[in-house]
C-alpha cells in the first residue's frame, strides 16, 4: 500500500509539473512571442487593420464592410442609403454608421438561397433597379447592363469591404453631384484608391469602400 501510494504521488507530481511547464510554454510564452513578432513585423494587421480619419480617430477596419445609410425614419423598416457616399455591396450582415463615426455589426452570413430562388431573384432585380435609379444624374444615365454583379449580390460573409472599380466608377457622378464636386476629381479619387491584383495575378482589382469614403470626407471638408 505504501509503495502504491508513493508511486501514485510521484505520477501525480510528474503530471502537475508537466501541466505547469506546458501551460507556461504554450499558454504564456508562445502567445507572447507570436504577439510580439506580429506587433514588430505587422503592427497594422496585428491590431485589426484599423482605419483612421484625418483627425486620427479610428473609424473602422479595412477587413470589414460598413453601410452608409440615412437615419431611420418613423414607419421605415430599413434605412435609405445616404447617397453622398460610395455604397458597398448589399448585405443584411452589415451594421450602419453615421459618416464613419459609429459602427455596429449585426450579423455575418450569406443568403443561403439558390440561384433560382424566387426571393433572391426579386432581391437582385430590385437592387439593380435601385442602383440604376440612385446613380443616374441629369448628365449621366446608368443602364441596367452597366450594373456589375457585386452591386446587387452580397458576399459569402456579408461583410465584404471591397467593391470592383467598375462599381465605384458607376457611382462617381452621383457622389460628385451630391457633394458638389467635379466629376474628374472624384474619378481621380477612385483611381487612387483602386488596388491591383496581389502580386499582379492573384484576385481582382478592388476598391476598399471605407478607405475611399474616408478620403472623400476629407476632400469634401477641404472644399
Amino acid at each position: 500500500m505504501n509503495n502504491s501510494a508513493a508511486n501514485t504521488g510521484r505520477v501525480l507530481w510528474a503530471g502537475l509539473r508537466a501541466l505547469f511547464v506546458l501551460t507556461v510554454l504554450c499558454g504564456v510564452l508562445y502567445p507572447l512571442a507570436v504577439t510580439g513578432i506580429a506587433q514588430l513585423a505587422f503592427p497594422g494587421r496585428a491590431n485589426g487593420s484599423e482605419i483612421e480619419d484625418a483627425s486620427g480617430k479610428v473609424v473602422g477596419s479595412a477587413l470589414i464592410g460598413q453601410r452608409y445609410d440615412l437615419p431611420l425614419k418613423d414607419g421605415e423598416e430599413t434605412s435609405a442609403p445616404d447617397l453622398r457616399w460610395f455604397q458597398p455591396r448589399p448585405s443584411n450582415g452589415l451594421g450602419t454608421n453615421s459618416v464613419n463615426t459609429q459602427y455596429s455589426i449585426i450579423l455575418s452570413g450569406a443568403t443561403n438561397r439558390s440561384g433560382d430562388n424566387e426571393d433572391l431573384i426579386a432581391w437582385v432585380k430590385d437592387a439593380k433597379a435601385a442602383v440604376v435609379r440612385d446613380n443616374s444624374t441629369a448628365d449621366y444615365q446608368v443602364k441596367p447592363s452597366d450594373v456589375p454583379a457585386e452591386a446587387v449580390t452580397s458576399s459569402g460573409s456579408g461583410l465584404d469591404p471591397h467593391i470592383s472599380p467598375e462599381y465605384a466608377r458607376l457611382q462617381v457622378h452621383r457622389v460628385a453631384e451630391r457633394n458638389k464636386l467635379d466629376v474628374a476629381t472624384v474619378e481621380k479619387l477612385v483611381a487612387e484608391h483602386t488596388d491591383d491584383r496581389i502580386l499582379g495575378f492573384i484576385g481582382e482589382p478592388r476598391v476598399n469602400v471605407l478607405k475611399l469614403n474616408v478620403a472623400l470626407k476629407d476632400l469634401v471638408a477641404k472644399g
